[in-house]
């Protein structure tokens, strides 16, 4: 067989498919019940994505298939082993992790977010992280305390 037509792996292809690792923060990987079964079904994705790639007969094809799965099994298996599940809060007297708070800005809005783990929180859809600004800025206070974030004042309204 003519060696035209063989396909040989070039170095250069081949650092193509290298993806870095997916970044994790410093932060303890505190989860909620659904955070962690978040982490789980990326993972499971993650993990047939791999599977099906792999399957593929032209090694070229499969690397480049593969790069983005086997980036994310490597992430979603580190977050799943790391993460540490929390109850959910017994009590509403203080914000903690899990608590939903509604609070007035001094602008006169008023914003509710539930404090969630990194990989869960989702501003849009009223999760913050628990070590976000203004997480960090609420937790261990009380309804009717007024916390300072930046230049800006928030009043704690409900605590649920």
């Amino acid at each position: 067989m003519s060696v035209a037509f063989a396909k040989e792996e070039s170095a250069e292809a081949a650092s193509e498919t290298i993806l870095p690792a997916r970044p994790i923060s410093d932060r303890i990987n505190l989860v909620t019940e659904a955070g962690l079964q978040m982490l789980k079904d990326d993972l499971a994705r993650a993990q047939q994505a791999l599977e099906a790639a792999n399957l593929l007969e032209d090694v070229n094809e499969r690397r480049r298939q593969s790069a983005v799965p086997m980036r994310d099994v490597r992430y979603f298996a580190e977050r799943v082993r790391t993460a540490q599940l929390m109850p959910a809060p017994v009590s509403n007297e203080v914000v903690a992790f899990g608590h939903t708070v509604k609070f007035e800005r001094d602008d006169g809005r008023t914003q509710s977010f539930r404090i969630v783990g990194e990989d869960e929180a989702n501003p849009s859809r009223a999760s913050i992280s628990h070590g976000s600004p203004v997480a960090l800025a609420l937790i261990g206070k009380a309804v009717g305390d007024i916390v300072m974030l930046g230049q800006r004042e928030l009043e704690i309204l409900s605590i649920s």
